[in-house]
């Protein structure tokens, strides 16, 4: 199952985007089967789950972080992830770049939907946060995230992409040398085609490769 989903998913999705297997719960079989499969990239929402499956599988693939970060788990992270998709406060940007010895690339994760119990920085106050993020030695800002609200129809997350890629378009003007506005990661397993419509440069799939999680 998992070879036919990543192979009709591969047929549809355009040179230069991105594919992150998100493979959260999911056995070291059946993300080594991904692999096998043409998977380059693989995404984790959290870093204990993580370093156990970094521990087999190494760098036969990119990780991304996909989940929220705790600040107190950084120092692991970087030495795990090859980018953390979840940044959104100056305080976690300062504690990864406290950490890390090279420049370390993150997204900025953007509340396309001013959700007020949700993760991520509001649209309005994404460029101030990239600005004051950038005057950090150990950071690369190379574009935004965004996860969208929880939507029936997904028609109608369209809007907050939307939102999210005229917000990437407008911080591409910020001229910082650690500021290179190239990712711009939307979408999901039941999202990923109207995010690509958007202007999403990385998708994150779980169960449209996997299946559903049992």
């Amino acid at each position: 199952m998992i070879k036919e989903n990543i192979e009709k998913i591969l047929k549809e999705v355009p040179k230069g985007v991105t594919i992150v297997a998100a493979t959260k719960t999911r056995s070291i079989e059946e993300i080594r089967q991904a692999i096998e499969c043409g998977i380059t990239h693989i995404g984790e929402n959290y870093v204990q789950e993580a370093e156990k499956k970094f521990n087999q599988i190494g760098r036969a693939v990119k990780w991304h972080l996909i989940g929220h970060l705790q600040k107190n788990k950084v120092k692991k992270a970087v030495k795990i992830f090859d980018i953390i998709e979840t940044v959104d406060s100056f305080e976690l940007a300062q504690e990864i770049s406290k950490h890390s010895q090279i420049p370390y690339p993150v997204l900025i994760e953007v509340n396309s939907a001013g959700e007020m119990q949700k993760s991520g920085v509001f649209p309005d106050k994404t460029e101030r946060l990239i600005e004051e993020i950038s005057k950090l030695p150990n950071i690369i800002i190379q574009g935004l995230m965004t996860m969208g609200p929880a939507v029936e129809n997904p028609q109608d997350i369209r809007p907050y992409f939307k939102i999210t890629k005229q917000l990437f378009e407008s911080c591409k003007k910020i001229k910082k040398p650690n500021v290179e506005m190239k990712i711009l990661s939307m979408g999901m397993s039941d999202t990923w085609r109207i995010a690509i419509e958007e202007g999403a440069t990385c998708i994150r799939i779980g169960t449209a490769i996997f299946g559903p999680r049992r």
